[in-house]
This record gives C-alpha cells, sequence and structure tokens, in this order.
C-alpha cells in the first residue's frame, strides 16, 4: 500500500508529465501571434488611424461618436468644388463677386472685400490654406446660389459617399448645436476621397502659406513644417469642438489617415496626431497584390458561346500587415462549383483570400472580367449531358 506522502508525490509526477505533454502545443500557439503593441491612448475625444490604400483601421476610439468638426467642415466644401471643375461647371480662373454676405462671416478670414472679384483658385486656396469663412461662403454661393443650398449639396455627397453619421448646415464649420456634426470615421472617408479623386487639387492641402492682398497667413498645420512625410489635410477650432486636426501622410509607398478630434490646444492636436501616425509607420506596412482588372484565374463556363471566362478584381487589392512578414502571406482564390451562361461582366463568381499565420487579412470578391452569352442550342444540350455524368 502507498502511504499518503506517496500519493502526493505520485499525483505530482502525473501532473508533470501532462503539463510536459501541453508545453509544446502552448509554445507552438504563441509562436504563431504576431505581437504589435497596443494602439497609443490619446486624450481626443475621439481619434482614428486608418491605411489609405488597403482600408485598414489601424486604431481608433470613438470613432463613431457624432461631433461638431468646426472648419474640417471645408474639407467638404472643397470637395463640392474640386467635383464642380472636374464636371467643367467651374474653372479656376472663373471670377466670384464678394457679397457682403460672405465678407461678414465671423471667425477665420481670408480678408476679401465686398463687391471685390476674387477667382476661384485663390478663393480655394484661401479655404485651404487659410481656412477662410469669408471665402467658404463665397464659393458656396457661387456654385449653388446660397450657402444654405451648398450645404444640401454637402449633405448629399456625404450620403453618397457613405458618411452614415454627417450632417451639414453650413459651409464654413461655425457650430450649430445638433445639426451640424460628423465622426472621425466620415472625415477619414471624406478625406480618402479627396486623396483619390483629385490629386491634381490635393497637393494644396501641403502649401505652408498663402498671400492675398498683401496679406500672408500661414497654414495652422503645424506638421508640415515637422514632418516632411505630412502632405495634408485641416485644422478646425471652435469651443464646442475643440482642437481638431486630420493629417495625411505618405512614406514609401504607404500613406495614412490620422483624425483627432477635440483635444485641448493646438500642440496637443498636433502632437496626438503625429503619435498616430508614427505608430502606423512604425508597426505596419502595405503592399500592393493585384491589379484590378488583371485575371488571376479562369473558370469553366456551362453552356455558354465561350466554354472559359477570366476572373480578377474590381480594385487593386492592397493588404496592410505587421512589419516584416510580407514574405509568409499567402493568396488562394476560391471557384463557384458550376458557372452557367449568361454571365455579366463585374458578376461575382469567387473570392480571393489573403493569409498571414492561418489567419485571413484580406478577403474581396472574384468577378468575371468578360462577358459570357448564351451557347447556342447544341452547346447547351451537350453541356447539360456532360453535367449529367459529373
Amino acid at each position: 500500500m502507498y502511504t499518503k506522502l506517496q500519493l502526493t508525490f505520485l499525483q505530482f509526477l502525473q501532473i508533470s508529465f501532462l503539463l510536459t505533454l501541453l508545453l509544446p502545443v502552448t509554445q507552438v500557439n504563441a509562436a504563431n501571434e504576431i505581437l504589435i503593441p497596443a494602439p497609443p491612448r490619446l486624450a481626443a475625444s475621439s481619434y482614428f488611424l486608418q491605411d489609405f490604400n488597403s482600408g485598414r483601421v489601424l486604431a481608433e476610439r470613438d470613432a463613431d461618436t457624432v461631433l461638431p468638426p468646426a472648419s474640417l467642415t471645408k474639407i467638404m466644401t472643397a470637395y463640392i468644388a474640386f467635383r464642380e471643375l472636374s464636371n467643367n461647371r467651374l474653372s479656376l480662373d472663373e471670377m466670384v463677386t464678394v457679397s457682403e454676405n460672405a465678407w461678414r462671416t465671423p471667425g477665420s478670414k481670408m480678408f476679401i472685400e465686398v463687391n471685390k472679384q476674387v477667382s476661384v483658385e485663390n478663393l480655394l486656396k484661401g479655404i485651404i490654406i487659410q481656412s477662410g469663412n469669408d471665402a467658404s461662403v463665397a464659393i458656396a454661393e457661387h456654385i449653388a446660389g446660397d450657402e444654405r443650398t451648398f450645404a444640401e449639396m454637402m449633405n448629399q455627397q456625404a450620403q453618397r459617399l457613405g458618411m452614415s453619421s454627417t450632417h451639414y448646415m453650413n459651409a464654413t464649420g461655425l457650430p450649430v448645436p445638433n445639426e451640424h456634426y460628423t465622426t472621425a470615421r466620415d472625415l477619414a472617408i471624406l478625406t480618402n476621397a479627396v486623396i483619390r479623386e483629385f490629386p491634381d487639387y490635393y497637393h494644396w492641402d501641403a502649401e505652408k502659406e498663402f498671400t492675398f492682398n498683401n496679406i500672408t497667413q500661414k497654414n495652422r498645420n503645424i506638421l508640415l513644417w515637422r514632418d516632411e512625410s505630412v502632405d495634408g489635410v485641416k485644422t478646425g477650432h471652435t469651443k464646442e469642438a475643440g482642437y481638431c486636426l486630420v493629417a495625411s501622410a505618405k512614406r514609401q509607398e504607404m500613406r495614412l489617415i490620422s483624425v483627432v478630434l477635440g483635444t485641448n490646444s493646438k500642440s496637443a492636436r498636433a502632437n496626438e496626431s503625429q503619435t498616430l501616425l508614427n505608430y502606423g509607420f512604425r508597426f505596419f506596412e502595405t503592399h500592393k497584390l493585384y491589379d484590378a482588372s488583371t485575371a488571376l484565374t479562369t473558370a469553366r463556363v456551362w453552356k455558354g458561346a465561350q466554354e472559359n471566362v477570366n476572373l480578377g478584381l474590381a480594385e487593386d487589392l492592397y493588404v496592410t500587415i505587421s512589419r516584416r512578414h510580407y514574405k509568409e502571406m499567402e493568396a488562394s482564390t476560391s471557384v463557384d462549383v458550376k458557372i452557367l451562361a449568361p454571365i455579366k461582366q463585374g458578376d461575382q463568381l469567387g473570392t480571393v483570400n489573403v493569409t498571414l499565420r492561418d489567419k485571413i487579412v484580406s478577403s474581396k470578391p472574384l468577378i468575371a472580367l468578360n462577358t459570357v452569352e448564351k451557347g447556342g442550342f447544341f452547346q447547351r444540350a451537350y453541356d447539360s449531358a456532360l453535367m449529367l455524368l459529373k
């Protein structure tokens, strides 16, 4: 018989043996994890950090909380003007007559004068670089007839872009409690659209100063002086909104967009934006894996005028991953089992999955790159017979 002490010792040996068996599994699982430091915690009321190309969100807090945007509103004001320019409904050298209403607008100013004419280009620089409320109202009145109608245009574009928690009442960002608001996430959506759609105009965001009427004013985005990779976007401040900054920076081929809302000073909004950008660039990298409209694979088409259809992506495929793990990524395609004609170009017929250490980091639809019409009677009959045999 075993004594009590001997039983205790045997139990200890059994437990030790079981732990030895489990330990390698634990080590393998731990080794398979990619460790990334937690995003920085900021004092801002809300913040958001996103990769421009892949859309991956790298850091956020209260990004869907509605807040007053102050002069970040002018990102949309400029966006509307850019759309008018691209649709040839406006030209940069077009002259705008300044109304008394625009001239009287309170807040930050470009210092335009009543009944004087100012070019659209100068007004846009006054909006983007100097944050002129007077310039914003002048361009709004010129495009839409009055600022209220212009605000309706702003709301229409916000909805089209998917800015579901945004509502505008004016072109300046002057506060209208509970009626003029946005979110950090929505501002990132808008900024992405500006940079992507209008690179010919976005470069004004990087200009450090602008002189109009013999008055030189500096861009309030002090990151333009601190960080050469920063090339935009816009500052904002009211008592209600606090100090806000939307920034974008590009290092090598990676671009990030940061949004910081509700800080307590000019330096705080700059410092917290810089902290977000540095975090993103330090710990992540973005790669373009495939071009849009390039055939990645083919699929058998049944009962069609053609036997195969090319499959690819509707948009370029970018992925953002932790640094130094690019070579570990794997891509695979899965295609619908039986594809029947007719097929329209753009129809979704499968999926591309990109994995890193068995975790999906991106999943995009595979679409038909060409149309396949229905085959003739004999082709359909022949394929029907083959399908019965499979």
